[in-house]
């Protein structure tokens, strides 16, 4: 039997603790609730991790989030050795909120780095400290310093950064807006994500599922700390916090 969660980040990323009903435990004792907070790992960034609190005050370690049969069943994964909640049972969600807030951050200096580097997209993966975004750029011509410039004039904007939804048919007639070269967003629930940078988007606009910050004024300091080349045509770019280091 397959479950859909109400999945509350997608509208608000700076939700930290629901309260929410489990609904079912599945036979790894993956934990299934009426809503959530907890990103479920998806499109490189990984999922959230945090504490069920129960009525009693006493927790329950979520180590994981992943999603079940559809993008709509979140299973939260508890930590070893956890003792279990009961269907039905009334819990408190609380995220690892310092973890989240990295990762939107992070996502979302992505983001950037997707704007300052025009070019299709062939993988991509977000971490707290370190994450990188391939491209199909067969002649790199740019150099770590430039790019860093551009996206830190972005951060420095302060522009605004929101979610709108579109329909299958919408993103059909405006198939510039997909950046991966190789992953298509999830069509057939009739409506698609866009995250969108800059007033009325100006300054980017492309489908995704994942947590971001309100401006990229919040990213705060990042820089290119290094461009691979992975293969003829592939560069992969890898993006930390904090000023890019003199003299490295």
């Amino acid at each position: 039997m397959a479950y859909d969660t109400a999945i509350l980040f997608r509208d608000d990323s700076y939700l930290k603790e629901i309260d929410a009903t489990v609904l079912a435990i599945n036979e790894r004792g993956g934990i299934l609730t009426d809503q959530t907070v907890f990103y479920a790992t998806s499109g490189g960034q990984p999922g959230d991790t945090g504490v069920f609190v129960r009525s009693d005050g006493s927790t329950i370690g979520i180590a994981a989030t992943v999603t079940g049969e559809s993008k709509e069943e979140i299973i939260h994964v508890p930590a070893s050795d956890q003792t279990l909640p009961a269907i039905g049972e009334k819990l408190t969600l609380r995220l690892d909120w310092d973890r989240r807030y990295k990762l939107m951050r992070m996502h979302t200096a992505c983001h950037l780095l997707s704007v300052v580097c025009p070019f299709p997209i062939t993988g991509a993966a977000v971490s707290e400290d370190d994450s990188r975004v391939d491209f199909d750029l067969p002649d790199a011509g740019v150099t770590k310093e430039s790019v860093t410039q551009k996206m830190m004039e972005l951060v420095n904007a302060n522009h605004p950064i929101f979610t709108r939804w579109i329909t299958d048919d919408e993103l059909a007639a405006n198939p510039g807006l997909i950046k991966s070269k190789n992953v298509r967003p999830p069509t057939g629930t009739g409506r698609i994500r866009l995250v969108c940078i800059g007033e009325n988007a100006s300054v980017d606009s492309q489908p995704c599922g994942g947590t971001h910050v309100a401006t990229t004024g919040e990213v705060g300091a990042i820089h290119i700390g290094k461009i691979e080349k992975k293969g003829k045509e592939n560069r992969r770019f890898r993006i930390r916090f904090g000023p890019l280091p003199e003299g490295v």
